[in-house]
């Protein structure tokens, strides 16, 4: 059989010889590079991700670039966050929060497939409208604490990715307290409890069951809605996360039942 082609390696002299073992060399030291490279930021990541299950993160990249696009846009703005421990904050929070955001959180591994299969049904007979999202609240807190906002692949792989080491190194618990501590919640405001102190002059643990579902109201845009000046729409769903708050259960010994809670996110 005659092939349409011939492929011809001729190393014709010891020079030849001696010119591809050394580039040979040199792909090799690249790729032993590579990998040292992606070794060591993996040891990072997981080092990164260590420390956070057990202190608080000091600073998150959003934090970061609000502070730049500030500067940028001439409208400057600080980092106004307060660190409260779980034990501390209002129950009432953390039901609202979940009422609004995940009622599911207890029963998914950080993905809710069923939660994403509704979305992915409805943006398809809903074309043209407003996107539905799937987002739990451990993959918020993923994207809140290590990454940036955006809807690109590489984001949405890197979420999924730090969705699944926190939820098997944090665990429910202590992803629940870093996202209420680190959810940005105004300009240059992160937190519930620097919101409970801007909004409502008082600590997360002295919130009302309204003014923690007026908090957890405005989540989906913080610095378009406010809790203490809430539009009709923002007290409506308010009084949707109200009705819900009775039948979320949260973490740690609390056995509230579940029967009573909608299968509506």
């Amino acid at each position: 059989m005659a092939f349409p082609f011939r492929l011809d390696i001729n190393v014709s002299s010891g020079d030849d010889i001696l010119t591809v073992m050394n580039a040979l060399r040199a792909l090799a030291r690249f790729l032993r590079a590579v990998n040292s490279t992606i070794a060591v930021l993996v040891f990072l990541v997981f080092m990164y991700v260590s420390i956070t299950a057990i202190l608080p993160p000091p600073v998150t990249p959003i934090m970061l670039m609000r502070v730049f696009e500030g500067i940028i846009d001439g409208r400057p703005v600080g980092i106004n966050k307060t660190w409260v421990p779980y034990e501390h904050m209002s129950p009432h929070v953390f039901r609202a929060i979940l009422a609004a955001e995940d009622a599911r959180f207890l029963r998914h591994d950080g993905i809710d497939w069923k939660a994403l299969e509704e979305a992915r049904r409805y943006n398809r007979m809903h074309q043209g409208r407003k996107l539905r999202g799937a987002s739990t609240i451990s993959m918020q807190t993923a994207k809140n604490v290590f990454l940036w906002h955006g809807r690109n692949y590489v984001r949405k792989g890197l979420e999924a990715w730090y969705t699944f080491l926190i939820e098997r190194m944090w665990g429910k618990k202590r992803i629940l307290e870093v996202y209420a501590n680190v959810v940005e919640m105004g300009p240059g405001i992160y937190g519930i409890e620097a919101a409970a102190r801007e909004y409502f002059g008082k600590s997360t643990s002295a919130l009302t069951r309204r003014e923690a579902a007026l908090i957890a109201a405005v989540l989906p845009n913080p610095r378009r809605w406010s809790p203490a000046g809430p539009t009709a729409y923002i007290n409506r769903r308010a009084d949707w996360i109200l009705r819900r708050m009775g039948g979320i259960r949260i973490p740690d010994g609390d056995r509230l039942l579940l029967t009573s809670a909608p299968e509506l996110r």
